[in-house]
């Protein structure tokens, strides 16, 4: 049966990912408060009116972001597993609180720039002064 909600994914792995995954929720909780969260893909999304801000998820082995890399620098992720859109960290260590936060903010700030550019756009409107009557 697929997980409902994100306490019922994070429930099914064993303590260790739990609680490594109890850790990047709460840098996505904090920093996207106005995210809803829920599952797509199988796994933790978090999605703004812009769209899905980003992922995260676990296996056996390592507790993943997806969607984020493209927002990473060179040599922030020296030391890490990635591929394509995706970063890995090790379940036995603490995840790096630091790194998330970055990588989460700088796609929130795609998605921000994304929303003022949307709201700043404006129907073009006929002004009055430039109508013109027919007769």
């Amino acid at each position: 049966m697929p997980n409902a909600t994100v306490d019922d994914y994070i429930a099914g792995y064993p303590a260790q990912t739990q609680s490594r995954l109890r850790e990047l929720r709460s840098i996505f909780l904090e920093l996207l408060p106005d995210a809803t969260e829920q599952i797509a893909y199988g796994v933790p999304t978090y999605k703004l009116s812009t769209g899905t801000v980003a992922h995260f998820g676990a296996t056996r082995s390592h507790c993943a972001l997806y969607g984020l890399v493209s927002d990473a620098e060179a040599g922030d992720l020296d030391g890490y597993s990635t591929s394509k859109g995706t970063v890995r960290f090790p379940l036995d260590q603490r995840v790096p609180a630091g790194l998330v936060r970055k990588l989460v903010s700088s796609r929130l700030a795609v998605h921000q720039a994304a929303q003022r550019d949307t709201s700043e756009r404006r129907p073009n409107r006929a002004r009055p002064e430039a109508a013109t009557t027919i007769q």
